[in-house]
């Protein structure tokens, strides 16, 4: 009988840690292990039909508060009794944690941002900074206590996570997402062509793309107002964003208005055709101000796109400054601005970046690789054997 994993996560809406698991299921049942993923709640948009129609076992949670989830979470890890419980998310990994306590059912929690770092605990006007300290003060004790071993996307999340959790380092194991290339496939002049008329956007524009929930941590404010110092010499280009609305989908409305750049900038709302809008562009930008890793810069590597991004610490794990991509200070808008117009004025320094990107993805953020990394972890796991890594 195959191994029994269950993934406990938020939802499935539209993000970077609820598609890396979506990913990651295929490949796991490829490799013998029946992967069953339980969701807190639906989402309007994201993945569900695509696990669903991929015939994955997908489950909801009924209760809307705690007890009750943990309660029905105890209930399903009884009757399934699988090998381990994954979580991933603050409010999954609580209830994760809760429901198996007691129980012989191993713990995995995926760390996937460096959620405590003081630039968004300061930064984001959004955020009450005592709420943060209590969901910090629970996330601690919870991870300690409850949890058997940790993943963590990023070196950069692991040393965050370790720092502001309290937890023992020796068990977090870093194993970096990965990305389908099938999937995203190709970037040919055929298809370029094709979804820019979908779009109604001619040949002649330079196309400036960036995928992401509208958050204060994906400055988008900040790449609309280097977009527009861009665009005062370069009226060619032209800027689409590629996500579902958050707390800064008002602010980024505004910032379009009171600068006029409503020619010039274009909010998407969500996507499903995410790979099509990168095959379609001439040029990936990522201004965010923390990360944990970046999937949408994943993908735009492995889609063969010429990167521009912040220079953050996990982001240095998946590009290379000059080789995969043009890294900037996170929040300078200046720097910013000077590094999309290099990109439009250095057609060979795109060139360059292209020729580059791809094979540093499939050498390290192909979904193969990392399922085989997260398989060899949750198996070490349930099995009792476990070393980080």
């Amino acid at each position: 009988m195959p191994d029994r994993y269950l993934f406990l996560i938020n939802s499935l809406a539209q993000g970077g840690a609820e598609r890396s698991l979506v990913e990651m299921l295929g490949p796991l049942r490829a490799s013998g292990v029946e992967p069953v993923v339980v969701c807190l709640q639906r989402s309007a948009v994201g993945f569900e039909d695509e696990v669903d129609g991929s015939g994955f076992d997908l489950r909801f949670l009924s209760a809307r508060h705690l007890p009750g989830r943990v309660v029905e979470m105890r209930r399903l890890i009884r009757e399934l009794e699988p090998a381990l419980v994954h979580t991933t998310l603050f409010d999954s990994d609580l209830v994760g944690r809760l429901a198996a306590a007691g129980l012989r059912t191993p713990v995995v929690t995926t760390l996937a941002n460096t959620t405590y770092e003081k630039e968004r605990i300061e930064g984001d006007a959004n955020l009450s900074k005592w709420k943060v300290e209590i969901v910090r003060f629970v996330d601690g004790m919870t991870a300690r206590h409850l949890t058997d071993h940790f993943h963590a996307v990023s070196h950069a999340v692991k040393e965050s996570s370790v720092k502001a959790l309290g937890i023992e380092p020796d068990l977090v194991t870093v194993v970096h997402r990965g990305r389908d290339i099938g999937r995203l496939g190709s970037r040919d002049e055929a298809r370029r062509a094709q979804v820019r008329a979908g779009l109604g956007i001619g040949d002649d524009v330079f196309l400036v793309l960036n995928v992401g929930r509208h958050e204060f941590q994906k400055n988008q404010v900040g790449l609309i107002r280097a977009l527009r110092v861009v665009a005062a010499e370069h009226a060619h280009v032209r800027l689409l964003i590629a996500g579902r609305e958050g707390n800064a989908t008002e602010a980024l409305a505004s910032e379009i208005a009171s600068e006029q750049m409503d020619s010039k900038v274009t909010l998407l709302g969500h996507r499903s055709d995410i790979p099509d809008l990168l095959a379609a562009a001439d040029l990936f930008v990522f201004p965010s101000l923390w990360e944990g890793l970046g999937g949408a810069v994943l993908e735009a590597l492995g889609a063969g796109i010429p990167i521009v991004a912040s220079d953050l610490p996990a982001i240095r794990e998946v590009l290379v400054d000059g080789e995969n991509g043009i890294l900037v200070e996170p929040g300078d808008v200046s720097a910013l601005a000077a590094a999309v117009e290099r990109m439009i004025t250095d057609p060979e320094m795109r060139g360059a970046l292209v020729a580059n990107n791809r094979d540093r993805f499939i050498e390290m953020f192909g979904i193969e690789e990392a399922s085989r990394g997260m398989l060899r972890l949750l198996q070490s796991v349930s099995s009792g054997d476990i070393s980080s890594q």
